[in-house]
């Protein structure tokens, strides 16, 4: 019987805790960006000019990373991949380390 009563009792924490919005940077880590990279990172947004470390501070670490051709003028070009519940992805270009273009099917999205 007790057992019966553990597992939704878990169940409902995990759904509560996996649901919450978890820091992925501490306040002295991005002290030194400009104040609106700071509210883009403490509004979980992104946006283009921002660097790899501050879209990971803002979003996570991305589902996936492909290494693109490079540019034209030959900068290193990389694409991160976010996966929103399978259904809605959002594609991050970086060039030389910069977020140079963002690409989502995600509804309402606005970079």
């Amino acid at each position: 019987m007790t057992k019966l009563f553990i597992w939704p009792v878990l169940m409902i924490l995990c759904l509560v805790f996996g649901c919450s919005k978890s820091v992925r940077y501490s306040q002295d880590e991005i002290k030194d960006f400009p104040p609106h990279v700071q509210e883009y990172i403490k509004n979980s947004q992104v946006a283009v000019g921002m660097t790899k470390q501050q879209v990971r501070f803002a979003w996570g670490g991305p589902h996936s990373v492909t290494v693109l051709t490079p540019s034209e003028d030959g900068k290193e070009r990389v694409e991160w991949v976010y996966e929103k519940m399978a259904y809605y992805k959002s594609r991050l270009i970086f060039a030389d380390n910069k977020l140079s273009e963002i690409i989502s099917d995600k509804p309402g999205f606005v970079p």
